[in-house]
């Protein structure tokens, strides 16, 4: 939850249970603990992916229920544009990596401000890598898991500390992009994947 004045409480949650246990949970005891409620804040943020189609549409649907409850309106941003945003500053071209699994990343590229300068994509990591500069900077799940190969490929690659937890640099993030902010019903996913449902052979 983040203010004019800055960050003034985050929740951090580690669970086996799915999102849908303990979202609104965290939510309700973070609002206690500051002796707020809801219908206090101006704006609700959430990220919109990409990211796993379970925990989009809870995280998505929650915001949604909230903001409508509230009378609010709502923000979505994508995943690969907070992380981008945690390593603002850190080099010249920053690129946001995401595991998208069967070989493949979900991957946008950012000047130093963190500004999109490469629409955000699905496809194999090489592929991402191709033609960046030397000292990009590497933010993200899968940049982490591929450091090696991404060393090999890009001279001089970063990887500036950041956190697994994003909630804090959302809401800052938002703060920037409050204009931007959208009624609960055109709140959209972006999933840059089809989901993958097949029929059922009974």
């Amino acid at each position: 939850m983040a203010g004019p004045e800055g960050l003034v409480a985050e929740a951090s949650v580690v669970s086996e249970g799915g999102h849908s246990r303990w979202l609104l949970p965290a939510v309700d005891a973070l609002l206690h603990g500051l002796g707020l409620a809801a219908s206090s804040l101006d704006l609700f943020a959430v990220t919109t992916g990409p990211g796993s189609f379970t925990g989009l549409r809870v995280g998505l649907g929650s915001v949604q229920g909230l903001a409508l409850a509230s009378g609010r309106r709502c923000l979505g941003v994508s995943t690969l544009d907070v992380l981008a945003h945690t390593a603002q500053g850190s080099a010249g071209t920053i690129v946001a990596l995401v595991d998208a699994f069967r070989g493949e990343v979900f991957s946008a590229v950012y000047d130093g401000e963190a500004r999109l300068r490469r629409e955000r994509q699905l496809g194999t990591l090489a592929a991402t890598l191709d033609g960046l500069p030397p000292g990009t900077a590497f933010v993200g799940d899968a940049g982490t898991a591929n450091r090696a190969t991404i060393q090999a490929a890009v001279a001089g690659a970063l990887f500036p500390p950041t956190s697994g937890f994003l909630a804090a640099s959302l809401a800052l993030l938002a703060l920037r992009r409050a204009p931007e902010a959208v009624p609960p019903s055109e709140l959209r996913p972006l999933y840059l994947r089809a989901a993958d449902i097949r029929p059922s052979r009974a």
